[in-house]
């Protein structure tokens, strides 16, 4: 029975085995586990990933390849300011939307390229709270305007 334990075809199946149960744990894993809810805003349902720390805000939609049209990611912050977003390490155009703590949209920036200085950062003119980032051409499409009010869920209390 030893025997059969040692074989390359044993070793191969084991290794394969391995390298599947990593990748679940380290990729698919964590991306399941962040918080996630539906974002109401205009015409349009999203499903949208939160991003309720620092870390998440900093890292927003950077290394993000792609986004459908039915995706978002939404940034809350723990108190309302005239919170900046930059283009870092973006490689997909995106619109950004501003709500204010009554999740009223106050300010959008438009079709947002990738090719954009990575130094020039987006502001909202008065205060916010939370920031929408969805693929570029959706505001146009989803007739979101500043009149707009965002419906979405989250617990605040998870928000640092």
């Amino acid at each position: 029975m030893s025997e059969k334990r040692s074989s390359p075809a044993f070793l191969i199946a084991m290794g394969v085995l391995l390298v599947v149960g990593s990748v679940f744990l380290l990729v698919i894993l964590p991306n399941m586990l962040k918080p996630q809810t539906n974002l109401w805003l205009g015409d349009g349902v999203f499903r949208t990933k939160l991003a309720l720390n620092d870390s998440d805000r900093a890292k927003g939609l950077s290394g993000v390849n792609e986004l459908a049209p039915d995706q978002a990611l939404l940034m809350a912050f723990p108190s309302e300011g005239k919170w900046g977003i930059w283009m870092k390490d973006m490689s997909i155009p995106i619109d950004i939307i501003w709500l204010n703590k009554d999740k009223k949209v106050i300010y959008i920036v438009k079709n947002v390229s990738p090719n954009n200085s990575t130094s020039e950062v987006y502001k909202p003119k008065i205060l916010a709270k939370y920031v929408a980032e969805l693929p570029a051409g959706t505001v146009d499409n989803k007739a979101i305007r500043t009149t707009s009010t965002a419906i979405f869920q989250l617990d605040m209390n998870e928000v640092n």
